[in-house]
């Protein structure tokens, strides 16, 4: 399913017509997707009633770092047009009542469907981490916590894991940007090791649309700014979501 997942991506960012397919892949218009429909997009992702939990609230895991920073944030939410993003296990949590494009979705049973970065359900011991977006600057900013399940070298966080929570945020801020579907590339260099259970904070930046793909930056450090524990780029193939038949 990866393999043919990434080959459709691919060949859609080559607009060219998938197999079986009477059309060629439609283009965004720049302008609706990188401006108005933003807020309806946040409106979607962040609804106001929920009955889902979230998982991007303080519990007694977090470091005073993580808990001071996460309250300051808060604040700007109410002055500076910052959003704070729910996190639910599931992104098709996020998206109900929308599918993936060219029949992508997969049959299952299963009904515990949980993103990489919700899988560890004890507080503390996985990704412990709450983003925040401004939509009309299009930019994030995460606080990642890394727990000890995430371990590579003895007391640091696995730069795996790091790539991956990078990816997410990547992934969150790309939607709401301009709808961002599949990651098409994903570039790191490591700098520092993150001690585990510290602080690290991801600011990310779209730095252009371009040919129907999003182009996105980011640099994870600690909360002082004096050191740099990687630099990312990505790129995000830019698609629609189809609405689900009511059958």
């Amino acid at each position: 399913m990866i393999r043919r997942t990434f080959q459709v991506a691919m060949s859609l960012g080559s607009h060219r017509v998938l197999p079986g397919a009477p059309c060629v892949l439609p283009r965004l218009n720049p302008t609706s997707a990188f401006g108005s429909s933003t807020d309806s997009l946040v409106s979607r992702f962040c609804p106001e009633k929920m009955d889902m939990k979230d998982y991007a609230l303080p519990n007694a895991s977090w470091c005073p770092d993580m808990l001071n920073l996460y309250q300051e944030f808060l604040e700007k939410t109410k002055t500076d047009g910052w959003i704070k993003l729910p996190s639910f296990k599931s992104n098709r949590d996020h998206i109900q009542g929308l599918k993936l494009p060219f029949g992508l979705a997969v049959a299952s049973d299963k009904n515990d469907w949980r993103i990489c970065t919700r899988c560890i359900q004890e507080e503390g011991q996985g990704y412990e981490y709450v983003i925040f977006f401004h939509p009309s600057e299009k930019k994030s900013i995460c606080l990642f916590q890394p727990g000890p399940y995430l371990e590579g070298a003895p007391g640091f966080a696995h730069g795996g894991s790091l790539a991956a929570m990078m990816d997410e945020v990547f992934s969150k801020t790309a939607y709401l940007a301009g709808e961002g579907l599949f990651t098409l590339s994903l570039n790191i260099r490591f700098k520092n090791l993150i001690p585990v259970g510290s602080l690290a904070v991801l600011n990310v930046d779209v730095e252009k649309i371009e040919d129907q793909k999003l182009y996105i930056s980011c640099i994870a450090q600690s909360r002082d700014q004096q050191r740099v524990y990687a630099k990312c780029s990505g790129v995000f193939l830019q698609l629609q979501l189809e609405e689900e038949s009511s059958q």
